[in-house]
């Protein structure tokens, strides 16, 4: 029996909902959890994977929503945190009627969470779910897929960090090893290839990405998993599923930089943030760097133009900028560092909504 207590995790961390569902008719099942609306309607995706444990979805999906919480309020945007974990065999359960079933639970939430593609979801699916619901963005017609948005925005996170770490953030002088390449990872691959990087090595598990990878870019060197951290590179991206900083990993790092798109980097937030310091290495929080698909699909909601989606996500370099200097300043690891100033914008609306105003 897992000694795993939900509320206890809730009361904590200041969730505010937790909705588990099944669908009999689909096999359905799964979770959504709200952590925080206090700038808005909760958005988040819909992640479908194989757990080994309803605990462990649980838990994916509790710590991912929270991160979107941190992600909207650090990127400026009117939205609070949310996330949907589906637990299954994505190449077994996935059809028309799978999709619009998570529609219509996603409808009973009526506006307090949005969803949105996430790993293993696509447009075609959030077309399903939006037969059912308003409440769903990413749509294929509109926003359509974030994966290149969101690796444009972890270029310029990059950019940031090289700047910050060596002052200077031209490209084509540093070396990066890319963790995954299946979407956000092969996007920044080629970002980074369309300014000359020195040199790049990636990982992935997938054969399919690992064939494409090599035909389209064979300059791009390939190397196993378990190789990939102890490269002597200036660059660290992970692109791949969270935790992958831990007590294991940290201490084969060579690189001076950790920056890249996966969320939940971090293990454990405060031990291998601390660790991350310790060791000199500057580290890109994840729910900043990573933004550019929130901000993206946020665009989508307010139906603002192109431009003002790359306008914003170019606004990343800046705010990285200024979490490091708080970093510097109270002498914490960047990622509680970006806590902070996501938690003062949070706190600061909270207070500005103190009194009523009818609109």
């Amino acid at each position: 029996m897992s000694d795993f207590k939900v509320f206890d995790y809730m009361a904590k961390h200041e969730f505010e909902q937790v909705v588990y569902f099944y669908d009999r008719t689909t096999g359905l099942k799964g979770v959504t959890v709200i952590h925080n609306t206090t700038l808005g309607p909760a958005l988040g995706g819909t992640r479908l994977w194989n757990y080994e444990s309803e605990d462990d979805a649980v838990l994916d999906c509790l710590r991912l929503a929270r991160g979107m919480t941190y992600k909207a309020a650090a990127a400026g945007l009117n939205l609070g945190g949310g996330k949907t974990v589906l637990i299954g065999d994505a190449t077994k359960v996935k059809s028309e009627a799978y999709f619009r079933a998570l529609g219509r639970y996603v409808q009973s939430l009526n506006g307090r969470y949005i969803t949105a593609e996430d790993v293993n979801t696509n447009t075609k699916d959030m077309n399903y779910i939006h037969m059912e619901t308003d409440y769903v963005v990413g749509l294929e017609g509109k926003s359509g897929n974030p994966s290149p948005i969101t690796a444009l925005g972890a270029f310029y996170g990059i950019k940031s960090a090289l700047k910050q770490k060596f002052g200077c953030e031209d490209i084509s002088k540093y070396t990066f090893a890319i963790q995954g390449a299946g979407q956000t990872g092969y996007y920044l691959t080629e970002y980074l290839l369309e300014e000359n990087a020195k040199k790049i090595y990636f990982s992935e598990i997938n054969p399919k990405h690992i064939e494409r990878m090599k035909q389209e870019h064979p300059e791009v060197e390939f190397v196993d998993p378990d190789k990939l951290f102890g490269l002597d590179v200036d660059v660290l991206s992970p692109c791949a599923l969270g935790g992958v900083l831990n007590s294991d990993t940290i201490p084969q790092i060579k690189a001076k930089i950790i920056a890249g798109t996966a969320n939940n980097v971090l293990l454990d937030e405060d031990t291998h943030g601390n660790m991350i310091k310790e060791r000199g290495i500057l580290y890109a929080p994840d729910f900043v760097i990573n933004a550019g698909g929130l901000i993206n699909v946020y665009y989508e909601l307010m139906n603002q133009p192109k431009e003002k989606v790359l306008a914003d996500i170019k606004l990343i370099y800046d705010r990285l900028l200024e979490i490091y200097q708080i970093s510097e300043q109270e002498n914490i690891h960047t990622q509680l560092a970006a806590k902070v100033f996501a938690k003062k914008r949070i706190q600061t609306i909270k207070n500005l909504h103190d009194n009523y105003i009818p609109r």
